[in-house]
C-alpha cells in the first residue's frame, strides 16, 4: 500500500505544479534595448502619489449635502488636470498593482506566492530608468523597486513593519509620516548641497505610498467614518505638498503630478479578486505636459458613474493600470521600461502632435522588441519543421510597418502614424500571448493523458483487490516483458524528441508519466477482459443505469463549485434517501433526525459568503448553544452504564466545555475593545494562542471509545473555531458533526438493511481495538454511495460559509483575537485553519464510517480518489487564462482546490486516523495518604 499512495501523491503533485507550467509562467523576456523619445520632454520631475486601497468611487463621489470628499483634488480635476479611471487586473493586491504602475506589465498570478517583499522576477521600472528615485512608505511596498534598480540612486524611507495595525487607533498616521517625512526632507536639503542640485536634476522621480486609507479600510470598511476621514487627510496632505514643492522650484512648471491608486476595496474590507469596487481605481493627472480639463456635452460609457460623480461635462479618460507606466515615462522623458506592455495614453498629453506621434512609434518599437526576444526564443528550442511563426508579425510585416510609420511621420501625418502604431502594437501584444501559450495544447493533452490513466488505473485496482467480480487470472510472463519493451521503446522516442528540441527538464515529467501510468494498466488486460464478460452477463438496464447515476452526482458536485445553492439541492436529496431505501422502517428516530438535520446544514449554502457583516452576538450564542449541550450530553453519559468510573477522563470533558466558555468571553471582549480602539488586549491574545495549541492535545487524551473521542475531538475544535469567527458560521461546525452523528448511526442501518452484516453495538465500539484484519468484507455497490457522501460533505464543509475559492471572501476580522498586526502569513495560516476545522470533522466521521462498516479504509478511499480525479479533469478544461480576472482567479482556485482535496484527503485519512485511534496516557501520580 505504501508504494502506491506514494505513486499516487506524487501523480496528483505533478498534475497540481503543471497547471502552473501550462497557463501561468512568467511572461518575462530579458535582453531588449531600451527605447526613449528622442524629442526633449515636458517635466523635469514627476511626483506619484499611490493612495493605497482607494476606490474610484469614494473618491470622485460627492457627499449627502453635495460637497466633495477630496476638495482639493476635486478642484485639480476641475480646473487644472486630467482624470479617468484606471482598471486594474486580478490579483487586486498591493504588490501587483505596483508592479503594473511602475514597470508598466501584470504578474503573472505565481508572483503573489512568491511573497509581496522580494523580487521573485527581476524586472526594469521607471524608477530604474530615473536618475534619481526618492520614496516613502510601506516596507512591504518600496524595497521592491530599489532591490531590482541597477546602480544606486532609488532611496527609499519606510516606517516599522510594526506599524501597520489594524487594532490600532487610526492608520491615517501612516500618512501623516509620509508627509512630514517629505517636508523634513526637502527642508534638509536646503542646507546639504549635494542633495539640493540633485533634487534640481532632470528625470527626478518623487514616490509617495500612501498605505492608511488600506489599513482603515481593512479594520473598518470602506464605508466607515475612519475611512472617509482618512481620504480627507490625504487630500489636505496633497494639497500642502504640492505647494511646498512648487515654491522650492519656484514655479518653473517643470513639474509633473500623478494621483492613482494601486487597487480598490470591497464593501466588506477586502481586496484580491475581480468586483469593480476592486479594479477601478481612481487616476488625476496635473502639471507639466498635462491637458487641461475638457468640456463636453455627452459622454457615453456602460457604467453610471459619471451621473452619480455630477463629471458629465469632464472628459472621463479611462485606462488600463499598466498604461501609466509609459505615461510617466514619457512625461520627464527617460526610456520606456523594459517589460512594459502599456500603451501610451496620448489624450493625457499637452503637447504637439509631433510629439505625441515620436512618442507612440517608440513605445510600438518597445513592445515589438520583446515579441522578437520572445519569438527568437520559441524558434530556438522548437524543430524548424514543426514551428508556425505568428502569421500577422512576420520578418517582412514588422520592416513594413516600420517603414510606413516613420515615412508618415516625416510628412507630418501625425494622426495617420498614431493609428498605424497603435495597429502595430495590438499585434505585437496578440503575439507575445501566442508564443506564450504555444506549447499549451501539447503539455495539456499528455496531462489529460495521464489523468484518464491513473484514473483507470485505480478502478481496475479496486476492482481486482476489493471485489469479486473478477476471477484471479493469470499472467504471461512472455507478454509482460514484451510490453514492458514496447511501453521502454516508446518512452525513448518521447524524450529523444524533447532532447532535440531543448525543453525544460519539467516537459519531461509531464510527457513521460503517461507511459508507466498506462503501461500499468495495459498490464491489467485480462482482468478487463474478465470484467467484461462479467458485466455483460448482468442486467445491461442496471449497469447503464448505475453509470449515469454515478456520472449524474459527479455533475452536481463540479456544478456545486460554481453555484453554492447546488449544495443545497443536493442535501435535500439526501434529506429523503432513508424514505427512498425504506430505512426509516427499520430506525425511525434516526431517519428523522437526519432529514432535520440534512434540511437544517441545507440552509448554510444560501446564506450570503461569511465576513460581508460581522455578527458577534451570533458567535457568543452559539458559544452558550455549545456549553449546553455539551453539559447535557455529558451527563447522560455518565448515566448511561455509570461510565464516570474514570474521574480522568470526566476532568478533560469538563476542561473542554470550561475552554468554550472561556472562547466565547474572549471573541466578545476582543470585539468591544476592537470597538473602543483600545488595541488587542494581551490576556485575551495569550488565551486565543493558547486555546489554539491545546485543541489539538486534548483529543488524545480522551478515551477511544467511539463517541466519547468524536464528542471530544469536537469540543475542541469548536472552541478554537469560535475565536475564528466573526458570524453565523459559528454555527456551521455544530450542525455539521450533528449530521455527522447521525450519519455513523445511520451507516450501521444501512449495512443491516442490505444484510452486509450484523448491527454492532456503538456505544462500545473502541476505535483502538478496531483495525482487526480478518473482520474486513468485499467492497458492495451500497459502498460506493458510502464514498459519494463522504467527497459531498467535503465540499460543503469548503463551501458551506462561503466561496474559500476567492481571495476577497477572507475577513482580515476574523483573525483579530490573535493577532492585529498586518503579517500576510499568519493570517493567512490561520485562515486556512478556519477552513481545515469542518474537513477534520467530515474526515473523522468517515473514519468512524469505515470502521465501523467493516471496510478496509483503503477500499473506500479509493472510491473517494476516483471520484475526486474525475472532477480534477473537469476543472483542468475549465481553467481559463483570459476574461475578467475574477473568471481566472476562480478558475485556478477550483482547479488547485480539487487536486489538493485529493492530497489533502490522503493527509486527512492519517491524520484522522491518527485522532482516533491513539491514545496518550498522562503520568500516574502515586498517592501516599488514603482517601
Amino acid at each position: 500500500i505504501p508504494v502506491f499512495i506514494l505513486a499516487g501523491l506524487l501523480v496528483h503533485c505533478v498534475f497540481l505544479v503543471s497547471i502552473f507550467d501550462i497557463y501561468f509562467s512568467s511572461p518575462l523576456v530579458h535582453g531588449m534595448t531600451p527605447q526613449q523619445t528622442p524629442l526633449p520632454p515636458p517635466a523635469k520631475r514627476l511626483v506619484l502619489f499611490v493612495a493605497d486601497g482607494l476606490r474610484a468611487d469614494s473618491l470622485y463621489e460627492l457627499n449627502s449635502n453635495s460637497t466633495p470628499q477630496a476638495p482639493y483634488l476635486r478642484g485639480i480635476l476641475e480646473n487644472n488636470g486630467s482624470w479617468g479611471i484606471s482598471h486594474t487586473r486580478v490579483p487586486t493586491e498591493s504588490r501587483p498593482g505596483h508592479v503594473a504602475l511602475i514597470a508598466g506589465f501584470y504578474e503573472d498570478v505565481s508572483a503573489v506566492a512568491k511573497g509581496w517583499k522580494e523580487n521573485p522576477v527581476e524586472f526594469d521600472s521607471v524608477f530604474n530608468e530615473s536618475k534619481y528615485t526618492w520614496s516613502w512608505g510601506s516596507p512591504d511596498i518600496l524595497p521592491m523597486f530599489a532591490k531590482g534598480a541597477t546602480g544606486d540612486h532609488v532611496y527609499t524611507f519606510c516606517y516599522t513593519a510594526e506599524s501597520e495595525d489594524f487594532g490600532a487607533q487610526d492608520a491615517a498616521k501612516l500618512d501623516t509620516w509620509v508627509f512630514d517625512h517629505v517636508k523634513s526632507f526637502f527642508n534638509s536639503s536646503r542646507s546639504n548641497q549635494t542633495l539640493f542640485s540633485a533634487l534640481h536634476e532632470d528625470k527626478v522621480v518623487l514616490f509617495l505610498h500612501l498605505l492608511g486609507i488600506d489599513t482603515n479600510g481593512h479594520a473598518h470598511r470602506p464605508n466607515s467614518r475612519e475611512y472617509k476621514e482618512n481620504i480627507k487627510k490625504v487630500d489636505e496632505g496633497i494639497k500642502e505638498i504640492v505647494s511646498m514643492i512648487e515654491n522650492f522650484y519656484g514655479n518653473d512648471g517643470k513639474t509633473a503630478f500623478i494621483l492613482t491608486s494601486d487597487h480598490g476595496m470591497t464593501d466588506w474590507g477586502s481586496h484580491g479578486a475581480g468586483h469593480p469596487s476592486e479594479t477601478l481605481t481612481p487616476l488625476i493627472v496635473w502639471g507639466a505636459g498635462v491637458n487641461y480639463p475638457q468640456k463636453v456635452t455627452s459622454q457615453f460609457f456602460e457604467d453610471n458613474f459619471l451621473k452619480e460623480w455630477k463629471l458629465e461635462n469632464l472628459k472621463r479618460l479611462d485606462v488600463n493600470q499598466a498604461d501609466i507606466a509609459p505615461l510617466m515615462a514619457s512625461l520627464i522623458g527617460v526610456p520606456f521600461p523594459l517589460n512594459s506592455v502599456g500603451t501610451l495614453p496620448l489624450e493625457y498629453l499637452n503637447n504637439s502632435a509631433h510629439f505625441k506621434a515620436e512618442s507612440i512609434f517608440t513605445n510600438a518599437v518597445q513592445i515589438l522588441e520583446q515579441f522578437k526576444v520572445k519569438m527568437s526564443q520559441k524558434k530556438k528550442t522548437t524543430l524548424s519543421f514543426l514551428f508556425t511563426p505568428f502569421k500577422p508579425l512576420s520578418d517582412s510585416e514588422q520592416i513594413n510597418f516600420l517603414k510606413k510609420a516613420r515615412l508618415y511621420i516625416q510628412q507630418q501625418k501625425y494622426d495617420e502614424a498614431v493609428s498605424l502604431c497603435k495597429t502595430l502594437i495590438n499585434l505585437a501584444l496578440e503575439g507575445l500571448s501566442y508564443y506564450h501559450t504555444y506549447d499549451r495544447l501539447f503539455l495539456g493533452l499528455s496531462i489529460a493523458m495521464g489523468f484518464v490513466g491513473w484514473t483507470t488505473y485505480v478502478i481496475l485496482v479496486i476492482i481486482k483487490t476489493h471485489t469479486n467480480l473478477t476471477k484471479t487470472v493469470q499472467t504471461n510472463n512472455k507478454e509482460t516483458t514484451l510490453l514492458f519493451y514496447g511501453f521502454a521503446f516508446v518512452g525513448m522516442i518521447i524524450a529523444f524528441f524533447l532532447l532535440i528540441q531543448t525543453c525544460p527538464w519539467t516537459y519531461y515529467i509531464y510527457c513521460l508519466l503517461p507511459v508507466p501510468v498506462w503501461y500499468a494498466v495495459v498490464r491489467e488486460l485480462p482482468v478487463i477482459q474478465d470484467l467484461a464478460t462479467n458485466l455483460l452477463s448482468l442486467h445491461i438496464g442496471q449497469s447503464i443505469g448505475f453509470i449515469l447515476v454515478c456520472m449524474l452526482g459527479i455533475e452536481i458536485l463540479v456544478f456545486s463549485f460554481f453555484y453554492r445553492s447546488t449544495l443545497t439541492i443536493g442535501l435535500l436529496v439526501f434529506a429523503g434517501w432513508p424514505v427512498v431505501t425504506q430505512l426509516w422502517v427499520q430506525a425511525k428516530t434516526t431517519a428523522l433526525i437526519w432529514t432535520l438535520l440534512c434540511v437544517l446544514l441545507a440552509i448554510f449554502p444560501l446564506m450570503p459568503v461569511v465576513g460581508r457583516e460581522p455578527n458577534i452576538s451570533l458567535v457568543i450564542a452559539t458559544g452558550l448553544l455549545t456549553v449546553l449541550i455539551s453539559s447535557f450530553s455529558l451527563t447522560s453519559l455518565c448515566k448511561s452504564e455509570n461510565k464516570c468510573r474514570n474521574n480522568k477522563d470526566l476532568k478533560i470533558h469538563l476542561y473542554q466545555v470550561l475552554s468554550i466558555a472561556l472562547s466565547t468571553y474572549v471573541v466578545s471582549s476582543t470585539h468591544d475593545s476592537l470597538k473602543n480602539k483600545q488595541g488587542l488586549p494581551l490576556l485575551n491574545q495569550i488565551i486565543s494562542w493558547m486555546t489554539l495549541v491545546s485543541s489539538s492535545v486534548l483529543p488524545l487524551l480522551s478515551p477511544t471509545f467511539l463517541f466519547q473521542r468524536l464528542f471530544s475531538i469536537l469540543l475542541s475544535l469548536m472552541s478554537t473555531y469560535l475565536l475564528l469567527s466573526t458570524g453565523y458560521e459559528a454555527l456551521f461546525p455544530l450542525v455539521l458533526s450533528g449530521l455527522m452523528f447521525v450519519w455513523i448511526n445511520m451507516e450501521q442501518e444501512a449495512l443491516q438493511h442490505y444484510g452486509l452484516s450484523l448491527k454492532q453495538k456503538l456505544a462500545v465500539f473502541n476505535f483502538a481495538y478496531a483495525t482487526d484484519i480478518t473482520q474486513f468484507r468485499q467492497l458492495h455497490l451500497d459502498d460506493v454511495r458510502r464514498s459519494f457522501f463522504f467527497v459531498f460533505f467535503i465540499v460543503t464543509a469548503f463551501f458551506g460559509t462561503g466561496n474559500i475559492a476567492s481571495v476577497n471572501s477572507f475577513d482580515p476580522a476574523s483573525v483579530y483575537c490573535f493577532l492585529t498586526v498586518f503579517s500576510p502569513f499568519m493570517m493567512g495560516s490561520l485562515l486556512v485553519l478556519k477552513v481545515v476545522i469542518p474537513f477534520v470533522l467530515v474526515s473523522c466521521a468517515f473514519e468512524a464510517v469505515q470502521v465501523t462498516t467493516q471496510l478496509s479504509s483503503k477500499s473506500l478511499f479509493l472510491i473517494v480518489l476516483v471520484i475526486s480525479d474525475i472532477m480534477a479533469l473537469h476543472f483542468f478544461f475549465l481553467v481559463k487564462d483570459y476574461g475578467s480576472w475574477l473568471d481566472i482567479g476562480t478558475s485556478i482556485s477550483h482547479y488547485v482546490l480539487v487536486m489538493s482535496l485529493t492530497i489533502f484527503m490522503m493527509l486527512m485519512n492519517g491524520l484522522a486516523q491518527l485522532l482516533t485511534t491513539k491514545r496518550l496516557e498522562l503520568p500516574k501520580r502515586t498517592k501516599h495518604h488514603s482517601m
